[in-house]
């Protein structure tokens, strides 16, 4: 009898890569419609689902050919590229795992502006929430299981099914919706926000860990990304069914009323109570989603400066040349369950590094808890995090204005990196021998696309961050004469009730 297509096993795996895939980058999906048309942009959608599957089943398949010792990403990365390939690696994914809460704080804040219209300034909401999540921050180690990563995948699903049934219903009866102004700057644009979308190289070697077989990681991947693009295409493509270029970067900046005339950005009058909701959704993934990730950059940090997190193992005393003291967090992934029935029921999603049997039972657990207790170490490690939470906090009051920018430089150079081009380098280098000329030719090809475009975005995108904000064109994707103007006004044409609850 043959294997089954589909495990439960597998359907675990993959509900935790849902749950890291399916994030903040669905609400720029209707903006990467309004940029470059929905021909162009699903034509760019279908390649980046393409680059984004592919990259992730060649880092799970060079993973199956590693020895044993190499456990997590910066351990793949010295495997396949030596000590160079080891920092790589971990400088990548502390830019992700730093950049992307900071993303995080210049959202809430815009949120909560919103939300409290006339009381705190963005600035002030952004320091507000870095500070609310400070004890959360200054845990020693944070444990993540079904619940909780269930609940932050479900704030955006939530958030963007209302997000897109208010715009719907909205702007019901609207003619046929304007086509963006075209230019190749802005249609390069989308491939920021894609990248950031997707990102899901950089969790993959932690998962294949957990899978009693390893073997079956490729097909999980494809079938959970697959799944994934279907999702992000409906998104994208129902927004902007109903306004064209018009629809903003975000999805939830679209529909939320202005305080005064009770008007959204595109005129018409949504049911705020339903709005609230969505960004209360929103809202709630943020603040899971920020301890998750910020963590891993804690802990490297506390280990590269503070000597902290030294393996007790025989591979490391001994001195195994795959061992390196500055690696990357073994598990900062949401999953479904801490262990998948080979770890204890006490580990920790991102506080064990390097070795799977470092803290593989209650006794090692202990022993990391008890360091954070050390009289040396106590004051330092929350020192260190205070300052990382700081310095988070002055670069999201200085891009404040600038989500779509920020969020586009992000994933076009750090998870563009760690996610798609490092792991396809080290697959042909690693498997050069037994890779086809065609799938040699197609990889680079990958690559080499995907990096120029990232090159280029983060460059266009570092520009804006430094750009003035034009309040006077309220639609830039669009032509002229649309780029000031709703191009249709549902509260003139119709009375309709508001959606809402």
């Amino acid at each position: 009898m043959g294997k089954a297509f589909f495990t439960l096993e597998d359907a675990k795996i993959s509900f935790s890569l849902f749950c890291c895939v399916y994030g903040i980058g669905t609400l720029g999906m209707p903006g990467n419609f309004a940029r470059a048309g929905p021909y162009l942009a699903t034509i760019a959608m279908a390649f980046m689902a393409f680059a984004n599957i592919y990259a992730s089943v060649c880092c799970s398949k060079v993973l199956l050919g590693a020895p044993r010792t190499v456990k997590t990403y910066s351990d793949l990365g010295q495997w396949c590229m030596g000590t160079f390939g080891r920092y790589l690696v971990v400088f990548a994914q502390m830019a992700n795992c730093l950049l992307i809460p900071c993303a995080f704080l210049v959202l809430g804040g815009t949120l909560l502006v919103d939300l409290f219209p006339g009381t705190l300034s963005s600035s002030v909401w952004i320091i507000f929430m870095a500070a609310s999540l400070l004890p959360i921050c200054l845990t020693p180690t944070l444990k993540e299981g079904a619940s909780a990563a269930f609940a932050g995948c479900a704030g955006t699903i939530i958030a963007d099914a209302i997000g897109i049934s208010v715009l719907l219903y909205g702007m019901k009866g609207h003619p046929s919706v304007p086509e963006p102004d075209l230019a190749f700057k802005q249609i390069a644009g989308a491939f920021g926000n894609l990248s950031l979308a997707y990102g899901a190289g950089i969790v993959i070697p932690a998962l294949q860990r957990q899978h009693s077989d390893p073997t079956r990681m490729p097909r999980v991947v494809g079938v959970t990304l697959i799944f994934v693009s279907c999702l992000f295409l409906t998104i994208a493509s129902t927004g902007y069914s109903a306004v064209g270029c018009q629809v903003a970067s975000n999805l939830l900046f679209a529909i939320f009323p202005d305080p005064a005339a009770g008007l959204s950005l595109m005129g018409f009058r949504p049911n705020k109570g339903a709005v609230v909701i969505a960004f209360l959704f929103m809202q709630l993934h943020i603040t899971i989603a920020f301890g998750v990730l910020v963590y891993p950059a804690f802990y490297m940090l506390e280990r590269f400066l503070l000597g902290m997190h030294k393996p007790h193992n025989s591979i490391a005393d001994a001195g195994h040349p795959d061992y390196n003291e500055f690696a990357t967090p073994s598990a900062a992934i949401m999953t479904l369950e801490p262990a998948i029935e080979r770890h204890s029921s006490k580990a920790s999603i991102t506080s064990f590094a390097d070795l799977e049997q470092t803290c593989d039972d209650d006794d090692s657990y202990a022993a990391e808890l008890a360091e954070y207790s050390k009289p040396s170490n106590a004051i330092r490690f929350v020192l260190l995090r205070i300052t990382v939470v700081a310095i988070l906090v002055a670069v999201a009051i200085l891009f404040k204005d600038h989500f779509r920018e920020f969020t586009d430089f992000i994933g076009a150079s750090a998870v563009t990196l760690t996610c798609i081009i490092l792991p396809i380098v080290f697959y042909l280098k690693k498997n050069r021998e037994q890779v086809s000329l065609i799938e040699k030719i197609l990889g680079c090809l990958v690559v080499m696309i995907c990096g120029f475009l990232g090159c280029y975005v983060t460059y266009i995108s570092g520009e804006e961050l430094f750009s003035p904000v034009d309040t006077s064109i309220k639609f830039p994707f669009c032509p002229p004469k649309y780029q000031a103007k709703v191009y249709y006004n549902a509260t003139e044409t119709s009375q309709a009730a508001p959606f809402g609850l």
